[in-house]
């Protein structure tokens, strides 16, 4: 292994956040012996090429600071690659790093994990998400959660969760059920009116929002949250309990456990990590062992990969 390491680095995460956190998070890793160069982009584009030169040149880890979105921009540089991925988690969100019970917002504590991870080679191997040539680590998000979303990365203030709370207020307005059809693992296509189907490779989006509370992220496996068709009332009701995970009991929610997902509505924007994918039509399939994670957490049952 290389000891040059690559730090690739959102400067705006977390209203700024991002450039802070990056000079701990490399004297970290430059106080355990490792080379670091630090990568920029103008824009995202440019910042993924970047991070593929990298990757392609041979460098040791690409260890990304910033949010989900950065996260993100990393995944489709890292996916498929032996290439371990650092995670120093600055953003607002921060759901792929608490999914995988990484330090959030402690850059310093971040770079040190990494360091060890890699003089230990403690990595760990988990599946992603995969649409098309887009890769996702977190949640695919459809429905009343995709326009929540959406409505929530345009305000400004306030951070973390609470701007996704009044996003819900302000989406509820306007909510209407939602005609899709779906099919599990390449069966029937099925058609319900639901009010949103979230796809998880992860068990968290939001900042913290258990909307996928089972998922494990090296099962090789989705799970899927389906709230079916139910009022403003009952919205209000089972919304609150998807930060504790307990919303899954509740008769209007459904799950399930599948290697692969199609999805088709009208008028229905897709969110993974965050992020817009595109409009429905889509259909998700989960990669195993599509990328190392460096200091990982591994739950009961998965082995660390050396």
């Amino acid at each position: 292994m290389t000891s040059e390491i690559t730090l690739f680095v959102n400067p705006t995460a977390g209203r700024g956040r991002g450039a802070h956190a990056a000079q701990p998070a490399a004297s970290a890793l430059r106080d355990a012996g490792f080379s670091v160069r630090t990568v920029l982009g103008e824009d995202a584009d440019d910042a993924l090429r970047r991070a593929r030169e990298a990757v392609a040149g041979g460098t040791g880890a690409l260890v990304a600071v910033g949010g989900d979105g950065m996260m993100s921009l990393a995944l489709q540089a890292l996916a498929g690659t032996r290439t371990p991925l650092g995670v120093v988690a600055v953003g607002t969100g921060n759901d792929f790093a608490r999914a995988l019970g990484l330090p959030i917002r402690d850059p310093a504590a971040a770079g040190r994990l990494a360091a060890e991870a890699l003089k230990g080679s403690a990595v760990r191997e988990i599946d992603l998400g995969r649409v098309g040539d887009r890769w996702f680590g977190s949640v695919l998000a459809s429905g009343f959660d995709s326009r929540v979303n959406d409505r929530g990365n345009r305000m400004r203030r306030p951070g973390g969760r609470f701007k996704y709370d009044l996003a819900i207020l302000a989406e509820l307005a306007a909510f209407r059920p939602i005609a899709y059809r779906m099919s599990l693992d390449g069966g029937p296509v099925r058609e319900i009116a639901a009010t949103l189907i979230a796809v998880g490779n992860g068990s968290t989006y939001g900042g913290g929002m258990r909307i996928c509370a089972d998922a494990v992220m090296d099962d090789g496996l989705f799970d899927v949250t389906v709230v079916g068709d139910c009022s403003r009332t009952t919205l209000l009701k089972v919304f609150p309990r998807v930060y504790k995970g307990t919303h899954l009991s509740h008769p209007v929610v459904t799950t399930h456990r599948v290697s692969s997902i199609s999805l088709e509505a009208v008028g229905v924007t897709a969110y993974a990590d965050g992020e817009p994918l595109g409009a429905l039509p889509l259909t998700a399939t989960s990669v195993p062992g599509a990328v190392r994670v460096l200091g990982a957490g591994s739950p009961a049952g998965s082995a660390t990969v050396n």
